[in-house]
């Protein structure tokens, strides 16, 4: 997958603060930045962003580093492995069955978290919602007894004959929990950053204790907080602390050597 530098667009929000003499543009871009600054805190995992893909199917044999045949007719190929328990056995890959199907499962990978389809294309024609569904994690599954193209001309444009495209949107929602957390940071950056402020007035201390006659002051370095992921804010960092709590910088990605990575066109 291409590398995400933000979210796809600014998140709604439902300020609480009065902005009724600040300029449109403003308020547009202090959201925007609030929703990216989040974006990347809950570990770029937020919002649901539409990416176009060319899907490989899963072929029969295709994992296999070797195969036998039984002599018997009928049989089909088979695949020896070793056992938990040390015995070596064959394993029947007759029919591509799954793990759980005592068929074939037609299935193609979309590298997730998957939030919804928008279109499924082959070769010009889309598909109706009820002929696929999702399977966790990530496994576009057809329904119907068809099967997804063996394969695909990669050299022609999406929609045209001997294609086959998938248009799914990636990423978790922006729930209401997220709505506030934004909507405050937004209120934050408008109030200390209107204007087009560019040192938005947080210069930080150069002193962090005074000493004076007899009266002892300390402050906290205001930085130290930024380094942890948090932003000082009460309901940002609480709804980061329950989407976030380990402060991870991205989403985990599981690759399984059973599926083809899909094809995403990056330019032009």
């Amino acid at each position: 997958m291409a590398i995400e530098t933000g979210p796809c667009q600014a998140w709604p929000t439902r300020l609480c603060c009065d902005v009724a003499g600040a300029d449109e543009e403003d308020l547009a871009r202090w959201t925007l930045v609030a929703s990216q600054i989040l974006w990347a805190l809950s570990g770029r995992r937020i919002g649901p962003c539409p990416v176009t893909v060319r899907p490989c199917r899963r072929a029969c044999l295709e994992s296999s580093s070797f195969v036998s045949f039984q002599t018997s007719a009928g049989t089909g190929p088979w695949i020896p492995y070793i056992g938990t328990d040390g015995l070596w056995r064959n394993a029947s890959v007759c029919g591509c069955r799954s793990d759980c199907s005592c068929g074939e499962l037609c299935e193609v990978y979309l590298p997730g978290p998957v939030y919804d389809i928008t279109s499924v294309d082959i070769g010009g024609q889309v598909l109706a919602p009820e002929q696929y569904r999702v399977d966790a994690a990530g496994r576009l599954v057809r329904v119907g007894g068809g099967c997804w193209p063996d394969c695909q001309d990669m050299a022609a444009a999406a929609g045209e004959a001997d294609t086959f495209t998938v248009v799914y949107r990636i990423g978790l929602p922006v729930d209401e929990a997220a709505v506030a957390a934004v909507s405050e940071l937004t209120c934050h950056l408008l109030k200390g950053c209107g204007g087009g402020s560019c040192g938005c007035k947080a210069t930080p201390r150069a002193a962090t204790r005074f000493i004076r006659q007899g009266v002892e002051l300390d402050f906290g370095d205001p930085t130290l907080i930024y380094q942890q992921g948090r932003t000082g804010l009460p309901v940002v960092d609480l709804w980061l602390s329950v989407v976030n709590p380990y402060r991870l910088t991205s989403p985990s990605r599981v690759y399984s050597p059973d599926f083809k990575t899909p094809r995403v066109q990056q330019w032009p």
